[in-house]
């Protein structure tokens, strides 16, 4: 009866195993095939075109100078 009981569990770790082997490998392929596609798809953007934005003039002096002491406070210098 421990012959049976072993060899039945010897069984199911290895139906088990080779299962989830099975998926992770079919999940690679399928999540290549679809990253490989969508960058045929998608049309290329550079980043260069698009602008920075201007913080200058979102930001008066004074919260400027307050930023730049706590940066100063903060760096220990």
């Amino acid at each position: 009866m421990d012959n049976n009981l072993l060899s039945e569990a010897i069984n199911l770790t290895l139906f088990g195993m080779g299962f989830v082997f099975v998926f992770l490998a079919l999940m690679v392929i399928l999540t290549s095939f679809m990253s490989a596609s969508v960058l045929r798809l998608q049309p290329f953007v550079p980043s260069a075109s698009v602008s920075p934005v201007q913080t200058d003039n979102l930001i008066d002096e004074d919260t400027k100078s307050i930023i730049e002491k706590a940066i100063r406070l903060h760096t220990g210098a």
